[in-house]
């Protein structure tokens, strides 16, 4: 399997795998549109054929926080690790780009919690609230959870990774 930037060609796939969580209620639908105009901010999944299994897409609210969005994996194929390296490389465009938080909205959320993230208060990202809960259909009767994470700085982390631990004499 590899984990790839995602390319105009793949918007049909992708189109496909959403639209058909949006059915099921899982995922709100996305347009081929938007997603033609947002195909940047998705990374893919191909697996040896070459066919998208999985994709998920990185959202810049600010220089600080970003949401993971529309992560979905083909049916059948899932709980195979395919969503959890999304969401990894996902994270790691997150730091490379200096971000602070990353948060998503789910239906899953013991999935992103098995990630690190945390279950938080929607309100805490007003900004999406604004942009997109507010027109959606299902805003009075959403069943989606706010998670986040708080990314660790690049260079502390390699800090306290390269600090040698403490011996008790």
């Amino acid at each position: 399997m590899v984990i790839r930037k995602a390319e105009l060609r793949d918007v049909p796939e992708i189109f496909e795998m959403i639209n058909y969580y949006a059915a099921e209620r899982i995922m709100l639908p996305r347009s081929l549109t938007d997603l033609y105009e947002s195909v940047r901010e998705f990374l893919v999944a191909e697996d040896q054929q070459e066919e998208v299994i999985g994709c998920g897409a990185l959202k810049f609210y600010n220089a600080d926080l970003a949401e993971i969005r529309s992560l979905c994996v083909r049916s059948g194929i899932q709980n195979q690790g395919i969503g959890r390296l999304l969401t990894e490389r996902l994270l790691t465009e997150a730091e490379e780009f200096g971000l602070k938080t990353v948060f998503a909205l789910t239906t899953t959320p013991d999935f992103f919690a098995k990630c690190g993230f945390r279950e938080v208060a929607r309100e805490r990202f007003p900004m999406k609230v604004w942009r997109d809960c507010l027109r959606c259909d299902r805003y009075f009767h959403c069943h989606e959870k706010a998670v986040c994470l708080d990314l660790v700085p690049k260079a502390a982390r390699l800090k306290t990774e390269n600090e040698p631990a403490e011996v008790a004499l």
